[in-house]
């Protein structure tokens, strides 16, 4: 068996073997939206610790636990602090929660982050919905040989970002009089702030925000299958565009600010998602 496949499948038993639970949708808490877990009615959380050869987030604000219960009447499982490729994992290990939350039995993947600004017009603060990516400055998740069971060897990637989930969180902002931008996300490895230098470039390649997770985390979910939505806190302009020196400290104080009314912007777009599933397929979610 293929290396990557056993430890998914050693991480999966060991998950059942403690945690009863079938989601339908998977959440990732990304910077400020760590309280987030808080509005769900909880029915179990099991630390990262807990599950067998699970990578575990090392980053200040990153709980580091899986949370499952419900928004509204979907059943979801809530990642309370992603892992990251800067932290010294492998590519595979990155993406390893996302592909459990799938063999889970999620076929929603929302995905949220904290990144920094390019697009003109831009501010601290903003909410962005993330329309497309660039993941070019990270190894893929699919290098090396390509496990059959989660997906085939050349997955397109045309339609990363499924276009009826945007229009859910769209209107879902526009019914609650949030302000929500629209954007390409361009992942680069950190953990070092990006030079000047580098967000022209990001800008020249049509990137409108930048951060250090997210897209190969889509890419690993678009290859199982999932349909994916993201958003983004704008907790910063980028290097060059911002005339001060950036700080995690400000980042993290950014999106603390915006938490609840970027809580209220995921919350309330899962419920109608879990509408839209069950109007699509008639099963209830």
């Amino acid at each position: 068996m293929n290396e990557i496949c056993f430890k998914l499948q050693n991480c999966l038993k060991s998950i059942k073997n403690k945690v009863n639970f079938t989601p339908k949708a998977a959440l990732v808490l990304g910077s400020g939206l760590g309280d987030f877990a808080s509005q769900i009615e909880t029915e179990a959380i099991l630390d990262y610790h807990e599950v067998e050869g699970f990578p575990v987030s090392t980053v200040e604000g990153h709980a580091g636990r899986y949370v499952f219960g419900r928004i509204g009447d979907v059943p979801v499982v809530c990642m309370q602090g992603r892992v990251h490729y800067y932290e010294g994992y492998s590519m595979s290990d990155v993406v390893l929660p996302i592909r459990l939350m799938k063999l889970m039995g999620a076929e929603v993947l929302f995905l949220t982050n904290a990144s920094g600004g390019i697009k003109q017009g831009m501010r601290a603060g903003d909410f962005m919905l993330i329309t497309g990516q660039i993941a070019s400055f990270v190894p893929s998740p699919l290098i090396g040989a390509n496990i059959n069971e989660l997906g085939a060897r050349f997955p397109d990637m045309s339609h990363i970002y499924d276009e009826d989930l945007q229009k859910i969180v769209k209107k879902t902002a526009l019914d609650h009089g949030i302000d929500l931008k629209e954007g390409v996300y361009l992942q680069m490895s950190g953990p070092q702030y990006e030079s000047p230098e580098e967000v022209s470039m990001c800008r020249i390649l049509g990137a409108d925000a930048v951060g250090m997770s997210t897209a190969c985390e889509a890419i690993a979910a678009n290859h199982m299958g999932m349909r994916i939505v993201g958003v983004s806190c704008i907790s910063n302009m980028a290097s060059g565009i911002s005339p001060n020196p950036l700080t995690h400290e400000e980042i993290q104080e950014t999106a603390d600010k915006t938490a609840p009314l970027f809580q209220k912007l995921v919350y309330e777009s899962i419920v109608r998602i879990g509408e839209y599933l069950e109007k699509k397929t008639g099963v209830d979610v």
